[in-house]
């Protein structure tokens, strides 16, 4: 009877829990209208996780009871209850003695993948992160490019990054991100697709204009695409090309790392090269936030490609938190959403015009370019 007691109390808690959040959400469909999904993401997430606690309540039940029941002399017979995908067999890593050549390939598990990372979001330079890097990992070529010397790296990979107004967040990445993909032996770089101009952000078409720009100066076989405000927290999400295409942001700290519905897509994903070009790449016509990564998501399926996703909490990722108010939100997203797969032929890299100037940094590569609607045409479908 206590223990009914305090279902029925955690539950009751539990609504007003959610009706709280509901009326938050409420309040800032009224007062900003620019972050509304994020927030339905997080009381979505929120309602997951309420589910998830009541399940796991009515599994503590079931446990006690299948314990009373084969329960002989007060010996328990052992059965195991722990079902928890995070708790599942980890992938077998390196063994402390592994040795292996410099013309031998990269393995994909190395030894110096040790899992749950430290997250630093204090703030620094972008001149103090590159002098870093540069003084102890001179090998560090100039625009960002790296690659192993003790194995010959199993991947090449472009990190696409789309950036507008986000100064204090890059060298936050960067300092988190380059030491993770070095201890994963891949070759790599980072692309910064800087938008200019005064319409309103496209991160779609900036990742399309990304791709186009990395593949003149390498024959790369991945790509990921990723938001500049998102760390990882285990270094063994590994961004190398196997298993692609890939969600590797599964679980975000903000949506109470609670996936906000299954066909979500954002955050960090990543194609290959092939299968980047069958799709045809990135909607340019979302201008805004919100709808690019559900369209993307379309035009995988519809191309018969299934989305992977690292198991456990391999996928977990804190977001930086903003200095200043986002993007407004794509109000047409739900019209082209509805047309995706007509919309896939004539919208994407085949239509897309434009004029970039690029610059090497220390660490990246920059490619600065002013976006409108008219440098991606569409004709009708």
């Amino acid at each position: 009877l206590l223990f009914c007691r305090r279902l029925l109390t955690r539950s009751f808690l539990g609504l007003i829990f959610l009706f709280s959040l509901s009326t938050s959400a409420l309040y800032f469909i009224y007062s900003a209208p620019g972050i509304v999904n994020e927030y339905v993401f997080m009381v979505q997430a929120r309602g997951i996780q309420i589910r998830e606690n009541v399940k796991n309540i009515g599994a503590q039940v079931l446990e006690q009871v299948v314990r009373g029941a084969y329960s002989v002399n007060g010996t328990d017979y052992s059965y195991d209850f722990n079902m928890s995908e995070s708790d599942a067999p980890p992938t077998t890593y390196l063994p402390e003695d592994f040795t292996y050549l410099p013309s031998q390939v990269c393995p994909e598990r190395m030894l110096s993948m040790k899992g749950r990372l430290e997250v630093n979001m204090s703030e620094v330079s972008l001149e103090e992160v590159e002098r870093s890097f540069l003084e102890g990992e001179p090998s560090i070529a100039t625009g960002g490019y790296w690659k192993p010397n003790d194995c010959l790296p199993r991947w090449k990979v472009a990190i696409l990054v789309p950036f507008r107004n986000r100064h204090e967040h890059l060298p936050i990445l960067l300092r988190h991100l380059v030491p993770v993909l070095q201890k994963q032996r891949l070759q790599f770089a980072f692309y910064l697709i800087e938008q200019g101009g005064t319409e309103p952000f496209n991160r779609a078409m900036l990742f399309n204009v990304g791709f186009k720009e990395a593949m003149k100066d390498i024959d790369w076989d991945c790509l990921i695409f990723h938001d500049v405000d998102h760390l990882m927290e285990n270094d063994r999400n590994y961004y190398g090309c196997t298993d692609m295409p890939r969600h590797f942001a599964v679980k975000l700290d903000k949506y109470s790392y609670m996936l906000p519905y299954n066909e979500f897509f954002g955050g960090v994903s990543g194609m290959t090269v092939k299968q980047f070009k069958k799709i045809n790449g990135f909607p340019n016509a979302f201008w805004g936030w919100g709808g690019e990564d559900d369209d993307l998501w379309n035009r995988v399926r519809y191309a018969n490609y299934t989305v992977s996703r690292p198991r456990g909490d391999q996928g977990r990722y804190m977001s930086i938190p903003h200095h200043h108010r986002g993007e407004v939100q794509f109000l047409g997203r739900y019209s082209l959403l509805r047309h995706s797969k007509e919309r896939q032929k004539v919208d994407g890299l085949n239509n897309l015009n434009y004029s970039p100037l690029v610059s090497r940094r220390p660490l990246y590569t920059n490619i600065t370019v002013s976006l409108s609607r008219k440098l991606a045409p569409i004709a009708d479908y």
